[in-house]
């Protein structure tokens, strides 16, 4: 009986060996198509107005940076509204600065002291949405940084009346501890790679990244506005899932950006990806469940402990390896361009290997830890802790 049920773990261990190889080859087939891509990078003469929705809490490391690399857009027609929801906030010295060096930039501050739901960021952006003059309105996170060609080339996107969602792919610009390397890591090889295969393989996204989500005013109306995204933690994904609703396409745009990571600790990163591993499960539960046939590497490695060492396990790690590798490359350093990745390369096993146990831990469990306060997540909605 021992003897038949080690086969079978070599079997199965062999069948997911082959389908992480398998999905790591869709993944480069999904890197070199989006590599093909390319939008106009010059606002046109009659470019629409833009509003740039920034909703903060507290500082977050590059956020000065960030904030800046918005103000130097080669955009005609663009205001930037920040929001933040306690007067006292520290962001208030940094937007003050902002204006102090941009004083022609129409740069404004909405203080959003009425909450109106559990997910306070989205109850930022329905009082900032408020006084957005624009048509077209751009959201990102504090830490992003973008080129000067982003918001013409993200206005080129959406310019296709079919088109409800721009969303762009991001790079990790990582502080110099091991779980910030790994976060980065994580995000140009594995992250990313999955939104590229979900591109093609369900013919389009149906959720947008918080790196961006660029959409217009009346579309998001028809949704039921930020108003009906209140209670969600993941309300990137909420408002892409509404707008498909309406048969609008989310479009990822070829323009990448790039998000300063915090300095985590080992811990810190392992529940920073726990929060995230949830989240994909409420809100993508069969994405969420098929990522067991993509951990290539340790079935691999689980085939060389069943069977023993044999050559032929050993033989089978090497090409998962080489596979997982040339994967890494092609979406981290050919589609990502990620300057940084390179010499970071040799830890990819190690966050392979803790990518398993984070979807392991992810199944189990709804309580999450968000901007210092703990939650339940029920049916993708916050449910506040306050015990």
């Amino acid at each position: 009986m021992f003897h038949y049920a080690v086969r079978f773990a070599e079997l199965i261990a062999v069948l997911g060996t082959f389908s992480g190889m398998a999905y790591h080859l869709v993944c480069i087939w999904s890197a070199n198509r989006f590599l093909q891509k390319k939008e106009s990078g010059a606002a046109p003469d009659d470019a629409v107005g833009i509003s740039i929705l920034k909703p903060l809490k507290g500082t977050d490391p590059g956020m000065y940076e960030a904030f800046r690399s918005h103000c130097l857009q080669n955009y005609p027609n663009y205001e930037i509204i920040f929001g933040v929801s306690d007067p006292a906030d520290p962001a208030r010295e940094v937007i003050a600065q902002l204006k102090s060096e941009f004083p022609k930039r129409d740069i404004r501050l909405a203080i959003c002291t009425e909450i109106l739901g559990t997910n306070v960021k989205v109850s930022n952006l329905v009082h900032m949405l408020r006084e957005a003059r624009h048509e077209l309105v751009v959201v990102n996170d504090s830490d992003i940084l973008v080129p000067p060609d982003y918001l013409a080339r993200v206005a080129s996107a959406l310019s296709k009346p079919e088109v409800g969602l721009v969303t762009c792919l991001y790079r990790g610009r990582a502080a110099d501890t091991l779980g910030s390397r790994l976060e980065a890591l994580g995000i140009a090889t594995d992250f990313s790679a999955g939104v590229l295969v979900a591109q093609e393989l369900e013919g389009g996204l149906r959720f947008g990244l918080g790196a961006t989500l660029a959409l217009r005013k009346r579309d998001l109306k028809s949704v039921g506005g930020f108003e009906s995204m209140l209670e969600y933690l993941a309300d990137d994904y909420q408002v892409a899932a509404k707008l498909a609703e309406l048969d609008l396409r989310v479009e990822l745009s070829d323009v990448i950006v790039d998000t300063f990571l915090p300095p985590y600790s080992l811990r810190e990163f392992l529940h920073h990806q726990l929060r995230w591993g949830r989240t994909i499960r409420e809100s993508r539960p069969w994405g969420y469940f098929g990522l067991v046939t993509t951990f290539g590497f340790a079935w691999a490695l689980l085939a060389v402990v069943v069977g023993q060492g044999a050559l032929w396990s050993w033989m089978l790690l090497g090409l998962s390896f080489a596979v997982r590798m040339s994967m890494a490359f092609a979406v981290g350093v050919r589609a990502l361009r990620d300057p940084d990745l390179v010499p970071w390369l040799w830890l990819i096993p190690l966050r392979d290997l803790l990518a398993v146990f984070i979807w392991i831990g992810s199944l189990f469990g709804n309580k999450v830890r968000w901007r210092g306060e703990a939650f339940r997540l029920k049916k993708g909605k916050l449910l506040k802790i306050t015990d």
